[in-house]
């Protein structure tokens, strides 16, 4: 099979012919037919901290159809479209078996997407309902994680909203705030390119005003959120959160940021506000994202701007590392659309 493999760090990834996997007893082959392109894959070919080696096979938002069962699967048969959870767990503890495998000690997130098959546990493959394609599966994963941000907010109906990053993951998070009841939801960014789109998701407002964000936020709020959700993953960012949410509210970062950041403590002590991070998702938020494509929501489906070929992913994977006008790049394995 062909895949694009990472090869060293600051360099671009390699298309190189690799042997095509087999299944363990408990494993699936998937013919991988949509992978999105994440912002932390651009973070994990940049920085030491993840542990990326040479070699590996990077791609853990993506769906496809099952060509090979091991022998110990009997919950799924090839044919069939999954889309998968990235977190290679033990099946066994707590964690896993309460639905939060993310939390398993062994959890290792996976990845493979970037290849035309990967293989992966069964467990951690969801069935695609019949009203939903795998683009759509491809999107399932960010959109998970947003939701999950949104439920450890403590978001009610009624609240103002302000996201900080107009990225996929500050997109997603503005479609589900409006979908439970936010009653504003703007998003902040330093550049207008994806206002339309922001709107297009469900946004309210969109403010660009780098000169002074603060003051900007709180023009089209109408005064301070309820709560920030922090999408960007930037220095300074939480001190600019912290002037910006109301006392008592709270902040959610959501950023993926591997820099030292900095805040005066008092500001935050001062408005006993609450900071709270989040990372990964639960199966039932996954589920309940699939669920929600498969009743007909198109919001999410403008997350997607362009699908590349596998050829092409080097060069779009380095531009992708610059700020753009994209917003979800999906990779795609077939000639045809699923």
């Amino acid at each position: 099979m062909r895949a694009a493999v990472f090869h060293e760090l600051h360099r671009p990834l390699e298309i190189r012919e690799l042997p095509d996997p087999t299944p363990d007893d408990d494993e699936v082959v998937i013919q991988v037919k949509r992978c999105g392109i994440c912002g932390s894959d651009l973070h994990m070919t940049e920085d030491a901290v993840f542990g990326l080696c040479p070699g590996d096979v990077m791609g853990h938002e993506y769906a496809g159809e099952i060509v090979a069962c091991g022998a110990a699967v009997d919950n799924l048969r090839t044919g069939q479209l999954v889309s998968v959870m990235p977190f290679r767990s033990c099946g066994h503890c707590l964690s896993c078996r309460s639905g939060d495998p993310a939390w398993c000690r062994q959890m290792v997130l996976e990845g493979g997407g970037y290849g035309e098959y990967a293989a992966t546990a069964a467990r951690q493959c969801i069935a695609l309902p019949d009203g939903v394609n795998t683009d759509d599966g491809a999107i399932v994963e960010p959109l998970a994680v947003a939701l999950h941000g949104i439920r450890l907010s403590g978001m009610q109906p009624g609240d103002r909203v302000l996201v900080l990053g107009a990225g996929p993951i500050g997109l997603a998070v503005a479609f589900w705030a409006r979908r439970f009841g936010a009653r504003q939801v703007v998003i902040q960014d330093i550049a207008r390119y994806q206002e339309q789109r922001a709107h297009d998701m469900g946004a309210t407002g969109f403010v660009c005003t780098p000169d002074d964000p603060v003051k900007g936020a709180e023009r089209e709020l109408g005064g301070k959120a309820d709560i920030v959700f922090e999408c960007a993953g930037v220095p300074g960012l939480i001190a600019q959160a912290i002037d910006q949410v109301r006392p008592h509210g709270t902040i959610l970062l959501l950023g993926l940021c591997t820099k030292p950041d900095s805040f005066i403590p008092f500001a935050a002590l001062s408005k006993e506000i609450r900071l709270q991070t989040a990372a990964f998702f639960s199966q039932h938020e996954y589920e309940s994202a699939l669920d929600m494509l498969n009743a007909g929501a198109i919001e999410p489906r403008h997350l997607i701007t362009e699908t590349v070929p596998l050829q092409n992913v080097p060069s779009v994977f380095e531009a992708l590392k610059n700020r753009t006008r994209q917003c979800k790049v999906l990779i795609s394995h077939e000639q045809q659309q699923c």
